[in-house]
């Protein structure tokens, strides 16, 4: 009876790190956002709609208006999905279906993790 209660630990482990690493990169986007709507930072681009064009943005940072050589970044490094064990996230635009699958390639408005498990409590992971 150890090795079932064992995997149930470790898979219960492995849920509430991608709660964390999701809770984490959309608190990232928020705050570009943020940013962004405050005029502190450039839109990346006419179709953004304030939000960051990709994931490195995030972590390799955007120019502060007004301020010479100075940078604000919002990630130290784009999180591993503990479930598929990459730093490979499910993107969603401003502009995609809420519930899509496929990223328009706008800007990052949302993310999931691309793995087609079930979590403990029977939804699927990528729901979250």
């Amino acid at each position: 009876m150890a090795i079932p209660v064992a995997r149930y630990a470790l898979k219960r482990q492995d849920e509430l790190e991608l709660r964390y690493e999701l809770r984490l990169l959309r608190n990232a986007i928020d705050k570009y956002k943020q940013y962004s709507d405050a005029g502190l930072i450039p839109l990346a681009g006419v179709d953004t709609e304030g939000f960051p064009k990709d994931l490195d943005s995030l972590v390799t940072g955007v120019d502060l208006i007004g301020q010479l050589n100075k940078k604000m970044k919002f990630l130290r490094k784009v999180p591993i999905d503990p479930m598929t064990k990459k730093a490979e996230w499910g993107l969603r635009s401003f502009q995609d279906e809420p519930d899509s699958f496929a990223w328009g390639g706008q800007n990052i408005y949302d993310v999931y993790t691309l793995s087609t498990g079930r979590a403990i409590d029977g939804t699927y992971y990528k729901d979250w």
